[in-house]
Protein backbone atom coordinates (compact mmCIF):
# COMPACT_ATOMS: atom_id res chain seq x y z
CA UNK A 1 0.00 0.00 0.00
CA UNK A 2 0.74 3.86 -0.20
CA UNK A 3 0.63 5.45 3.40
CA UNK A 4 0.91 8.74 4.42
CA UNK A 5 2.62 9.24 7.79
CA UNK A 6 2.51 12.63 9.04
CA UNK A 7 5.15 13.74 12.23
CA UNK A 8 7.55 11.15 10.62
CA UNK A 9 10.56 12.84 12.09
CA UNK A 10 8.81 12.24 15.18
CA UNK A 11 9.00 9.25 17.72
CA UNK A 12 6.31 7.37 17.35
CA UNK A 13 6.06 8.41 13.33
CA UNK A 14 9.36 6.84 13.07
CA UNK A 15 9.18 4.25 14.07
CA UNK A 16 6.05 3.22 12.73
CA UNK A 17 7.51 4.15 9.22
CA UNK A 18 10.20 1.91 10.12
CA UNK A 19 7.74 -0.91 10.36
CA UNK A 20 5.61 -0.17 7.49
CA UNK A 21 8.52 -0.14 5.34
CA UNK A 22 9.90 -3.53 6.69
CA UNK A 23 6.12 -4.95 5.96
CA UNK A 24 6.72 -3.68 2.05
CA UNK A 25 4.82 -0.50 1.73
CA UNK A 26 5.63 2.81 0.35
CA UNK A 27 5.95 5.54 2.80
CA UNK A 28 5.14 8.89 1.98
CA UNK A 29 6.37 11.09 5.33
CA UNK A 30 6.04 14.59 5.84
CA UNK A 31 6.85 16.64 9.04
CA UNK A 32 7.62 20.11 9.50
CA UNK A 33 11.28 19.61 11.52
CA UNK A 34 9.83 22.79 13.83
CA UNK A 35 12.55 22.86 16.90
CA UNK A 36 9.97 22.16 19.87
CA UNK A 37 13.11 19.80 20.62
CA UNK A 38 16.20 18.78 18.69
CA UNK A 39 15.90 18.90 15.43
CA UNK A 40 19.07 16.59 15.13
CA UNK A 41 17.29 14.31 16.42
CA UNK A 42 14.50 14.52 13.87
CA UNK A 43 16.81 14.79 11.06
CA UNK A 44 19.04 11.44 12.19
CA UNK A 45 15.80 9.30 12.28
CA UNK A 46 14.80 10.48 9.20
CA UNK A 47 18.46 9.65 8.06
CA UNK A 48 17.91 5.84 8.78
CA UNK A 49 14.37 6.36 6.23
CA UNK A 50 15.68 8.09 3.69
CA UNK A 51 17.89 5.14 2.96
CA UNK A 52 14.84 2.68 2.32
CA UNK A 53 14.15 2.95 -1.53
CA UNK A 54 10.53 3.24 -0.55
CA UNK A 55 10.42 6.09 1.18
CA UNK A 56 10.51 9.66 0.58
CA UNK A 57 9.60 12.83 2.32
CA UNK A 58 8.89 16.32 2.21
CA UNK A 59 8.83 19.42 5.03
CA UNK A 60 5.40 20.06 5.63
CA UNK A 61 3.46 22.58 7.34
CA UNK A 62 -0.06 20.61 8.09
CA UNK A 63 -1.83 24.20 8.53
CA UNK A 64 -1.04 25.22 5.01
CA UNK A 65 -4.40 24.48 3.57
CA UNK A 66 -3.39 24.56 -0.03
CA UNK A 67 -0.11 22.06 0.71
CA UNK A 68 -1.93 19.29 2.14
CA UNK A 69 -4.69 19.39 -0.46
CA UNK A 70 -1.94 19.21 -3.07
CA UNK A 71 -0.28 16.15 -1.07
CA UNK A 72 -3.48 14.40 -1.22
CA UNK A 73 -4.34 14.80 -4.93
CA UNK A 74 -0.72 14.26 -6.38
CA UNK A 75 -0.99 10.54 -4.24
CA UNK A 76 -3.81 8.12 -4.07
CA UNK A 77 -2.96 7.15 -0.06
CA UNK A 78 -4.27 3.52 1.07
CA UNK A 79 -3.92 4.38 4.36
CA UNK A 80 -3.32 8.19 6.71
CA UNK A 81 -1.70 7.25 10.14
CA UNK A 82 -1.72 11.07 11.32
CA UNK A 83 0.92 11.30 13.80
CA UNK A 84 2.12 15.07 13.79
CA UNK A 85 1.11 17.54 16.28
CA UNK A 86 2.19 20.22 18.66
CA UNK A 87 3.18 17.59 21.92
CA UNK A 88 3.56 18.80 25.60
CA UNK A 89 1.24 19.48 28.56
CA UNK A 90 3.04 22.48 30.38
CA UNK A 91 4.53 23.97 26.64
CA UNK A 92 0.61 24.60 25.58
CA UNK A 93 0.31 26.43 29.00
CA UNK A 94 2.66 28.80 27.37
CA UNK A 95 2.44 28.83 23.58
CA UNK A 96 -1.49 27.48 23.11
CA UNK A 97 -1.81 28.99 19.66
CA UNK A 98 0.70 26.66 18.46
CA UNK A 99 -1.45 23.89 19.36
CA UNK A 100 -4.47 25.39 17.77
CA UNK A 101 -2.54 25.78 14.13
CA UNK A 102 -0.77 21.88 14.37
CA UNK A 103 -3.30 20.37 16.49
CA UNK A 104 -6.76 21.51 15.13
CA UNK A 105 -6.58 23.93 11.93
CA UNK A 106 -3.36 20.87 10.26
CA UNK A 107 -6.61 18.16 11.09
CA UNK A 108 -9.32 20.02 10.17
CA UNK A 109 -6.45 19.97 6.66
CA UNK A 110 -6.00 16.04 6.77
CA UNK A 111 -9.69 15.53 6.97
CA UNK A 112 -10.36 17.39 4.06
CA UNK A 113 -7.84 15.64 2.04
CA UNK A 114 -9.45 12.30 3.30
CA UNK A 115 -12.67 13.35 2.31
CA UNK A 116 -12.18 14.78 -0.94
CA UNK A 117 -9.68 11.88 -2.37
CA UNK A 118 -11.91 9.56 -0.50
CA UNK A 119 -9.04 7.27 1.85
CA UNK A 120 -10.31 4.45 2.83
CA UNK A 121 -9.14 4.73 6.27
CA UNK A 122 -7.44 7.49 8.83
CA UNK A 123 -5.90 6.18 11.76
CA UNK A 124 -4.64 9.50 14.10
CA UNK A 125 -3.27 10.29 17.47
CA UNK A 126 -4.91 11.06 20.07
CA UNK A 127 -4.23 10.84 23.86
CA UNK A 128 -5.08 9.74 27.64
CA UNK A 129 -4.44 13.44 28.73
CA UNK A 130 -8.22 13.42 27.11
CA UNK A 131 -9.51 11.77 30.41
CA UNK A 132 -8.31 14.84 32.64
CA UNK A 133 -9.67 14.77 35.38
CA UNK A 134 -11.30 11.51 35.45
CA UNK A 135 -10.16 9.89 38.74
CA UNK A 136 -11.56 6.42 38.22
CA UNK A 137 -9.05 3.81 37.12
CA UNK A 138 -8.42 2.47 34.33
CA UNK A 139 -9.62 4.48 32.42
CA UNK A 140 -12.12 3.59 29.58
CA UNK A 141 -12.71 3.75 26.09
CA UNK A 142 -16.64 4.75 26.90
CA UNK A 143 -15.42 7.00 30.34
CA UNK A 144 -16.39 10.77 29.73
CA UNK A 145 -13.86 13.10 28.45
CA UNK A 146 -15.51 16.25 29.21
CA UNK A 147 -12.75 17.72 31.67
CA UNK A 148 -9.90 18.28 29.76
CA UNK A 149 -6.77 20.18 32.21
CA UNK A 150 -4.75 21.06 29.50
CA UNK A 151 -4.89 23.00 26.10
CA UNK A 152 -3.07 20.02 24.48
CA UNK A 153 -5.82 17.75 26.09
CA UNK A 154 -8.85 20.16 24.89
CA UNK A 155 -6.87 19.77 21.17
CA UNK A 156 -6.99 15.99 21.37
CA UNK A 157 -10.91 15.85 22.17
CA UNK A 158 -11.40 18.19 19.72
CA UNK A 159 -9.58 15.57 17.08
CA UNK A 160 -11.87 12.84 18.30
CA UNK A 161 -15.22 14.77 17.99
CA UNK A 162 -13.71 16.65 14.60
CA UNK A 163 -13.16 12.83 13.01
CA UNK A 164 -16.27 11.52 14.23
CA UNK A 165 -18.21 14.36 12.40
CA UNK A 166 -16.41 13.59 9.54
CA UNK A 167 -16.96 9.76 9.97
CA UNK A 168 -20.81 10.76 10.19
CA UNK A 169 -21.22 13.24 7.66
CA UNK A 170 -19.00 11.65 4.91
CA UNK A 171 -18.67 7.67 6.11
CA UNK A 172 -14.70 8.45 6.10
CA UNK A 173 -13.37 5.25 7.62
CA UNK A 174 -11.38 6.66 11.22
CA UNK A 175 -9.53 5.28 14.31
CA UNK A 176 -8.66 7.29 16.87
CA UNK A 177 -5.49 6.20 19.46
CA UNK A 178 -5.56 7.42 22.72
CA UNK A 179 -1.47 7.07 23.47
CA UNK A 180 -1.02 6.58 26.99
CA UNK A 181 2.85 8.03 27.32
CA UNK A 182 5.19 6.21 24.74
CA UNK A 183 9.01 5.43 25.63
CA UNK A 184 11.70 3.68 23.91
CA UNK A 185 15.18 4.10 21.49
CA UNK A 186 14.83 7.64 19.66
CA UNK A 187 12.28 8.87 22.13
CA UNK A 188 11.65 12.26 22.98
CA UNK A 189 14.24 14.22 24.87
CA UNK A 190 11.24 16.28 26.63
CA UNK A 191 9.88 13.48 28.27
CA UNK A 192 11.31 11.86 31.37
CA UNK A 193 12.76 8.34 30.20
CA UNK A 194 14.90 10.84 28.68
CA UNK A 195 15.27 13.67 30.96
CA UNK A 196 15.91 11.24 33.94
CA UNK A 197 17.93 9.11 31.96
CA UNK A 198 20.24 11.99 30.87
CA UNK A 199 20.90 13.49 34.15
CA UNK A 200 21.38 10.43 36.12
CA UNK A 201 23.96 9.68 33.58
CA UNK A 202 25.37 12.68 34.24
CA UNK A 203 25.30 12.50 38.06
CA UNK A 204 22.68 15.55 37.44
CA UNK A 205 19.60 15.75 39.82
CA UNK A 206 16.48 14.99 38.73
CA UNK A 207 13.26 16.91 39.28
CA UNK A 208 10.24 14.06 40.72
CA UNK A 209 7.05 15.95 40.64
CA UNK A 210 4.26 15.30 43.80
CA UNK A 211 6.92 13.55 45.56
CA UNK A 212 7.12 10.69 43.25
CA UNK A 213 3.50 9.41 44.17
CA UNK A 214 2.60 9.57 40.35
CA UNK A 215 1.67 6.69 38.46
CA UNK A 216 2.08 6.28 34.66
CA UNK A 217 0.83 3.57 31.59
CA UNK A 218 4.22 3.52 30.18
CA UNK A 219 4.22 1.56 27.31
CA UNK A 220 6.94 0.56 25.11
CA UNK A 221 7.03 2.01 21.12
CA UNK A 222 7.22 -1.52 19.96
CA UNK A 223 4.04 -2.14 21.02
CA UNK A 224 2.51 0.82 20.33
CA UNK A 225 3.51 0.10 16.74
CA UNK A 226 2.56 -3.16 16.94
CA UNK A 227 -0.81 -1.74 17.44
CA UNK A 228 -1.12 0.84 15.43
CA UNK A 229 -0.35 -1.28 12.48
CA UNK A 230 -2.76 -3.81 13.58
CA UNK A 231 -5.46 -0.97 13.37
CA UNK A 232 -4.54 0.45 10.74
CA UNK A 233 -5.27 -3.06 8.88
CA UNK A 234 -8.98 -3.03 10.20
CA UNK A 235 -11.30 -0.59 8.35
CA UNK A 236 -13.40 0.07 11.02
CA UNK A 237 -17.62 0.23 9.79
CA UNK A 238 -20.66 1.57 10.92
CA UNK A 239 -22.21 0.22 13.75
CA UNK A 240 -26.01 -0.31 12.27
CA UNK A 241 -26.99 -1.31 16.47
CA UNK A 242 -26.09 1.53 17.78
CA UNK A 243 -29.20 3.64 18.94
CA UNK A 244 -28.79 7.44 19.78
CA UNK A 245 -31.93 6.84 22.29
CA UNK A 246 -29.32 4.83 24.25
CA UNK A 247 -25.94 6.81 23.33
CA UNK A 248 -23.23 4.88 24.20
CA UNK A 249 -20.08 7.00 24.38
CA UNK A 250 -17.44 4.71 23.00
CA UNK A 251 -20.19 3.32 20.18
CA UNK A 252 -21.53 5.13 17.15
CA UNK A 253 -23.29 4.56 13.96
CA UNK A 254 -20.82 6.26 12.24
CA UNK A 255 -17.44 4.15 10.51
CA UNK A 256 -15.49 5.59 13.65
CA UNK A 257 -13.44 3.96 16.33
CA UNK A 258 -11.36 5.15 19.63
CA UNK A 259 -9.22 2.97 21.12
CA UNK A 260 -7.01 3.23 24.46
CA UNK A 261 -3.56 1.77 23.43
CA UNK A 262 -1.18 1.61 26.25
CA UNK A 263 0.36 -0.91 28.70
CA UNK A 264 -2.77 -1.54 30.52
CA UNK A 265 0.00 -1.87 33.68
CA UNK A 266 0.70 1.51 35.53
CA UNK A 267 4.44 1.85 37.03
CA UNK A 268 5.08 3.68 40.33
CA UNK A 269 7.27 6.57 39.57
CA UNK A 270 10.09 5.17 41.86
CA UNK A 271 9.80 2.17 40.20
CA UNK A 272 10.40 3.88 36.79
CA UNK A 273 13.35 5.46 38.19
CA UNK A 274 14.81 1.79 39.66
CA UNK A 275 14.52 0.74 36.47
CA UNK A 276 16.54 3.04 34.91
CA UNK A 277 19.26 3.67 38.19
CA UNK A 278 19.36 -0.72 37.25
CA UNK A 279 20.34 0.06 33.44
CA UNK A 280 22.64 2.58 34.34
CA UNK A 281 24.17 1.16 37.37
CA UNK A 282 24.11 4.68 38.77
CA UNK A 283 21.78 5.71 41.46
CA UNK A 284 19.32 9.30 41.18
CA UNK A 285 19.79 12.18 42.91
CA UNK A 286 16.08 13.06 43.56
CA UNK A 287 14.63 16.63 43.81
CA UNK A 288 11.24 16.62 45.12
CA UNK A 289 8.94 19.02 43.92
CA UNK A 290 5.17 19.45 44.51
CA UNK A 291 2.55 18.80 41.84
CA UNK A 292 2.98 20.89 37.97
CA UNK A 293 -0.06 22.11 36.53
CA UNK A 294 -2.05 20.51 33.91
CA UNK A 295 -0.27 17.09 34.95
CA UNK A 296 -2.56 14.13 36.06
CA UNK A 297 -1.93 11.53 39.42
CA UNK A 298 -1.99 8.53 37.75
CA UNK A 299 -2.84 7.32 34.06
CA UNK A 300 -4.13 3.68 33.37
CA UNK A 301 -5.48 2.08 29.76
CA UNK A 302 -8.23 -0.39 29.58
CA UNK A 303 -6.84 -1.84 26.54
CA UNK A 304 -9.71 -4.34 26.82
CA UNK A 305 -11.82 -2.67 23.49
CA UNK A 306 -8.43 -2.95 21.20
CA UNK A 307 -7.05 -6.61 22.58
CA UNK A 308 -10.72 -8.03 21.22
CA UNK A 309 -10.61 -5.98 17.84
CA UNK A 310 -7.24 -6.64 16.81
CA UNK A 311 -5.46 -9.17 19.41
CA UNK A 312 -3.17 -6.01 20.91
CA UNK A 313 -1.16 -7.28 23.65
CA UNK A 314 1.70 -5.42 25.19
CA UNK A 315 4.46 -7.51 25.87
CA UNK A 316 7.55 -5.34 27.49
CA UNK A 317 8.20 -4.77 31.14
CA UNK A 318 9.52 -1.41 32.22
CA UNK A 319 12.67 -2.92 33.42
CA UNK A 320 13.37 -4.23 29.83
CA UNK A 321 12.29 -1.33 27.92
CA UNK A 322 14.44 1.04 30.06
CA UNK A 323 17.18 -1.41 29.63
CA UNK A 324 16.79 -0.91 25.63
CA UNK A 325 16.36 2.87 25.76
CA UNK A 326 19.38 3.17 28.31
CA UNK A 327 21.68 1.16 25.47
CA UNK A 328 20.05 3.59 22.66
CA UNK A 329 20.70 6.73 24.82
CA UNK A 330 24.69 5.89 25.65
CA UNK A 331 25.40 4.43 22.25
CA UNK A 332 23.57 8.00 20.10
CA UNK A 333 24.92 10.15 22.63
CA UNK A 334 28.43 8.42 22.82
CA UNK A 335 27.83 8.48 26.50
Amino acid sequence: MKILVTGVAGFVGYHTAQRLLAQGHEIIGVDNLNPYYDVALKKARLANLASQPKFSFDVMELSDRNAVDDLFHKHEFSRVIHLAAQAGVRYSIENPHAYIESNVVAFLNILEGCRHTKVPHLVYASSSSVYGLNTQMPFRVDDRTDHPISLYAATKKSNELMAHTYSHLYQIPATGLRFFTVYGPWGRPDMAPFLFTDAISKGKPINVFNQGKMQRDFTYVDDIVEGVVRVAEQIPKPNTDWQGSQADPAGTSAPHRIYNIGNNNPVELMRFIAAIETALGKKAVCNYLPMQPGDVLATSADVSALTSAVGFEPKTSIEDGMLHFCQWYRSYYSA
